[in-house]
């Protein structure tokens, strides 16, 4: 945790944007695999994180604010449990670490929410994604658990987004924390990248890394020769000379902030010619986005960008034509890059998601694109002080998407089919870092991982 500090002055931002009802903060329980006695790896809440910092499991989070009072609610473990688990904090020591004074049971929570709703108070409570959560608040508030989503507050949900949007300087000590784990991952991932060696060995190498010196990966680490599939989680194939490895992998820090880079390695150490060639299109539109990074610019014309230097790679190679600007605005070159730029980062690989994307990403003024691709660009607003940020641009050949086009005669005007066909079984290139908005600009957080050609034929060899 944090200093009990950090929670307390959390709490007060919280208490003075909404200033009546009651916010109601459900933390995560166990889940079990495949009995009760065997659960998942535990992971807390991030919203319950962020308020009240207790990682541990059955826990919920009230703030009153009408009074100003905050609670923990919880129940003490019983000797059955010390026996198998050893001797635990109690609720109330937990509340303190956290700065609250008020601590109860759980069938405490129960009366206390009954006499709210009996009171018509407003119960504020956030979108659940767990069956879990949905079922413990239908239990208190008298509600369809299959409801809970709907039901939950809007306004919450904008007040939480507007704090956590923009990072505290403990966060990106953290984050930054998280980058020096994935440095490790990253640089062994491309040691081991020779041919016959099993896809599945690099990837249990670097997430041993990530629990060895964190929480674990944040995220279910993409690592495959098939990088064209952009969140390929699939590891049963034997590396190849000739193929490249695309791996997307993050950790989470003791204190659940997270990485998340992308570097992309040629089996065996050495590019080829076009590989080169594409690669560079890419650190292009990669380097580029960070340079023009800054307040006030949007991801959304960030993004526009890094797709007009794809299509202008893509021109030279001869695999489009006609004139750029338009070829980008109708969405052709979402053949080579069909994702967004980036995302918002921090104790989410994909920040509050949770809460939803066009709360955090859109507005009433800018809305989401339904043009394929810009559509999964998952932040279209500008830029602000403590924006935390990945900027990841590819370029991908997909071949049922390049025969589906073509069948359907698409972009005829801007895409080279008949060359494009030459290129089906490319695969796919990524290059992804992590960037904190400064007053001024930008700083790319971390220990620089080795990204331009001769740096990863240099540690590859």
């Amino acid at each position: 945790m944090f200093k009990s500090e950090v929670y307390t002055k959390r709490r007060a931002r919280l208490q003075g944007i909404l200033k009546s009802g009651l916010g109601l903060f459900v933390g995560n329980v166990e889940a079990p695999m495949n009995y009760p006695a065997n659960p998942y790896h535990f992971r807390q809440d991030s919203d319950f994180l962020y308020y009240f910092g207790i990682d541990l499991p059955g826990f919920i989070g009230l703030m009153d604010f009408d009074s100003g009072k905050d609670w923990i609610f919880g129940n003490d473990i019983d000797l059955d449990d010390i026996i198998w688990m050893g001797p635990q904090p109690t609720v109330k020591d937990l509340a303190a670490k956290c700065g609250i004074s008020n601590s109860a049971t759980i069938a405490k929570l129960e009366e206390t929410i009954k006499e709210a709703v009996s009171k018509k108070r407003t119960i504020h409570f956030l979108p659940p994604y767990r069956a879990e959560t949905k079922i413990t608040l239908g239990s208190l508030l008298k509600e369809n658990p299959c409801q809970m989503k709907t039901l939950s507050s809007t306004a919450l949900i904008k007040a939480i987004i507007s704090m956590r949007s923009v990072k505290e300087s403990i966060e990106i000590e953290e984050i930054e924390k998280a980058i020096g784990i994935a440095f490790d991952m990253h640089t062994t991932a491309m040691k081991m990248c020779k041919p016959g060696v099993m896809e599945q060995e690099i990837f249990g190498i670097i997430e041993g890394i990530a629990l060895a010196k964190g929480a674990g990966s944040a995220f279910s680490i993409i690592l495959s020769m098939n990088g064209q599939t952009l969140h390929n989680h699939n590891h049963g194939n034997i590396l190849k000379k000739g193929r490249m490895m695309v791996t997307d992998a993050g950790a989470e820090t003791k204190l659940h902030y997270s990485s998340d880079i992308t570097r992309t390695t040629p089996v065996g150490g050495k590019f080829s010619q076009n590989q080169k060639d594409v690669y560079e299109i890419v650190l292009k539109a990669n380097n580029e986005s960070i340079k023009s990074a800054k307040p006030g610019i949007s991801n959304l014309n960030l993004h526009m960008n890094a797709c007009k230097i794809i299509a202008e790679g893509m021109k030279n190679l001869g695999l489009m034509k006609g004139e750029v600007d338009a070829a980008v605005h109708s969405g052709a070159h979402a053949l080579f890059m069909p994702h967004g730029l980036g995302h918002m980062m921090g104790l989410d690989v994909h920040d509050m998601e949770a809460l939803g994307e066009n709360y955090i990403g859109y507005n009433q003024e800018v809305k989401r694109s339904d043009q394929f691709g810009l559509a999964f660009l998952r932040f279209a607003l500008p830029y602000k002080p403590g924006h935390v940020f990945t900027i990841e641009p590819g370029c991908y050949f997909i071949p049922q998407l390049i025969d589906q086009w073509k069948s359907e005669g698409k972009f005829k005007e801007f895409i080279n089919y008949s060359k494009v066909e030459k290129w089906k079984d490319f695969g796919g290139i990524r290059i992804e870092d992590n960037v904190v908005i400064t007053e001024k600009g930008h700083k790319l957080l971390g220990k620089p991982i080795p990204k331009t050609i001769s740096e990863i034929e240099s540690i590859c060899s």
